[in-house]
C-alpha cells in the first residue's frame, strides 16, 4: 500500500480513453463491524421515478431560472479556487456510509440534500451526516417531480421534510433542491415563502446514469472551474449501484487538490447560513 492509500495500480490521465483503463480501488482504513455485515435495507423507490433524462430539464433551464432568480436560486458560487461536492438522495445504509467514509478519510465535508422518508428509514445515516460536519439539505419527503404535483402538495413535501429533520437532527435546513432539478415559477414562488434557499448545480457527474467510475471522475474533472458546485449521489433508486461513484471519489478528490483547489460545504462556498 502506497501513501496515498491507494493499491498499486496505476492512476490515470483524467481525459484519457477511460476504456483503456479502470480507477484504483480505495484503501479506507475502517474497521468492518458487524452491523455492516447484514444486509442492506432496500431503500423506498423516488415517487417521481429513477433519475433519467425525460425528467431533467437541460442546464440552459437552470441558468435561465437563476439569473430571473438571482438571491433565491444558487447555480455556483464565487471565481474562487473552491469547490462543493453535493450527493442526492440520501442517505441509505449502504451508498451514503461508503461515501462518508471516503469524505472523513480524506478530511473533506460535503453537502447532502436528503430524501425525508429516507432520513425516517435511515436515522443514524442521517445523523451521522451532521456528527462528521457535513451539511443537510432538504430533497423532499419522497422525491416527486415537483411540476407534476400540487402547490399544497409541494408545500407538504418540504415541510415534512424539514420536519423530520429537526425531530432526527435539531436542525431545519435553509437548503433546497428539487428533485431532477425540476421547477416552475409557482413551484419557485412556494419555495420562497418557506425562505428556502434553491440549490442547483453547474457540474454533474451523470454518476446515476450507469457510468464507470472513470468516466464518472471525468465527467466532473473536464467540467470543473472555480465556484463549482457538484451534483453527484449517496443514495439510488431500487437495486441501483452506486460503486463507482464510491470508487471515483478518491481520485477525483485529489486531483483537485493537487490542482489548488479547496472542498466547502454549499453555505461555506457561498457564505450563507446553513439551517434556520
Amino acid at each position: 500500500m502506497n501513501p496515498m492509500g491507494y493499491s498499486p495500480l496505476f492512476i490515470p490521465h483524467p481525459y484519457a480513453d477511460p476504456q483503456l483503463y479502470r480507477l484504483p480501488v480505495p484503501y479506507v482504513p475502517y474497521p468492518v463491524y458487524p452491523m455492516l455485515l447484514r444486509e442492506p435495507r432496500v431503500a423506498p423507490p423516488h415517487t417521481g421515478g429513477p433519475e433519467r433524462p425525460e425528467e431533467r430539464p437541460p442546464h440552459t433551464v437552470h441558468v435561465d431560472w437563476a439569473s430571473r432568480f438571482p438571491n433565491e436560486i444558487i447555480l455556483h458560487g464565487p471565481a474562487r479556487r473552491e469547490v462543493a461536492l453535493t450527493f442526492d438522495d440520501g442517505p441509505d445504509d449502504e451508498w451514503t456510509p461508503k461515501v462518508l467514509d471516503v469524505l472523513k478519510s480524506l478530511g473533506v465535508k460535503a453537502t447532502f440534500f436528503c430524501v425525508g422518508q429516507r432520513i425516517e428509514q435511515h436515522p443514524h445515516v442521517f445523523q451521522r451526516i451532521l456528527r462528521e460536519g457535513h451539511v443537510a439539505g432538504n430533497h423532499t419527503w419522497d422525491h416527486p417531480n415537483l411540476t407534476k404535483i400540487s402547490i399544497r402538495e409541494v408545500d407538504a413535501q418540504i415541510r415534512r421534510t424539514d420536519d423530520i429533520m429537526f425531530r432526527l437532527g435539531k436542525v431545519r435546513p435553509a437548503l433546497f433542491r428539487p428533485p431532477y432539478g425540476a421547477l416552475n415559477e409557482p413551484v419557485i414562488r412556494e419555495i420562497m415563502k418557506l425562505k428556502d434557499k434553491i440549490v442547483f448545480w453547474n457540474v454533474d457527474s451523470l454518476d446515476w446514469a450507469k457510468l464507470t467510475a472513470v468516466q464518472v471522475s471525468i465527467n466532473i474533472l473536464s467540467h470543473v472551474r472555480p465556484g463549482s458546485i457538484i451534483l453527484q449521489h449517496s443514495a439510488g433508486g431500487v437495486g441501483e449501484s452506486l460503486q463507482d461513484t464510491v470508487d471515483s471519489l478518491p481520485y477525483t478528490i485529489r486531483t483537485l487538490h493537487r490542482e489548488g483547489y479547496t472542498f466547502r460545504t454549499v453555505p461555506g462556498l457561498v457564505r450563507i447560513a446553513p439551517y434556520k
